[in-house]
């Protein structure tokens, strides 16, 4: 974590984990991912569905914060923006960890995501993935097939240099 030219906190996690949910729902974030989170756990974190895949999405509250910043710039009369608003933040849930490190996923957004017992966390730049294991497996192994080609397409006319030369 480091701080941008505005003072603002910014998140860059990495790691993938593996763990495991009780029969109440809850998991316990590993010990990498708290260490990298440890000057924000206390702010607490935002669950929600995710828009592109049946995972759920775990933001540190800064980078929620900055997300509806963005949000809230939109028009809210014109329809398909509020259309959105309504679906991007559908069963969005606060979230704290409890005193054992352990965040309770509630019901709907469990079932929304599928996820049984073993689980995995992925970090996605700013926020984590929290995913079934078989569900993450499988969409892994999906984009696999496509994965040379979508980097080309996403990265490939990005410039490192100020002459855009790549």
């Amino acid at each position: 974590m480091y701080f941008n030219i505005s003072g603002v906190k910014v998140v860059n996690l990495i790691g993938t984990y593996e763990c495991k949910s009780d029969v109440k729902g809850r998991l316990m974030l590993p010990s990498p991912l708290k260490k990298q989170l440890s000057s924000i756990l206390q702010e607490g974190f935002v669950l929600k569905r995710s828009v592109f895949q049946p995972c759920l999405e775990l933001y540190p509250m800064s980078e929620w914060n900055a997300m509806m910043t963005k949000v809230n710039k939109l028009n809210r009369f014109v329809k398909k923006n509020n259309d959105f608003i309504r679906r991007f933040t559908a069963g969005v849930k606060v979230i704290e960890l409890d005193a054992s490190g352990r965040m309770l996923i509630p019901k709907d957004l469990h079932m929304f995501s599928g996820i049984t017992k073993e689980v995995v966390l992925s970090s996605s730049v700013n926020i984590i993935e929290i995913w079934d294991k078989d569900r993450y497996e499988k969409a892994i192994d999906d984009a696999a097939i496509d994965f040379a080609d979508l980097a080309e397409d996403v990265m490939g006319n990005v410039n490192d240099g100020e002459d855009e030369v790549s």
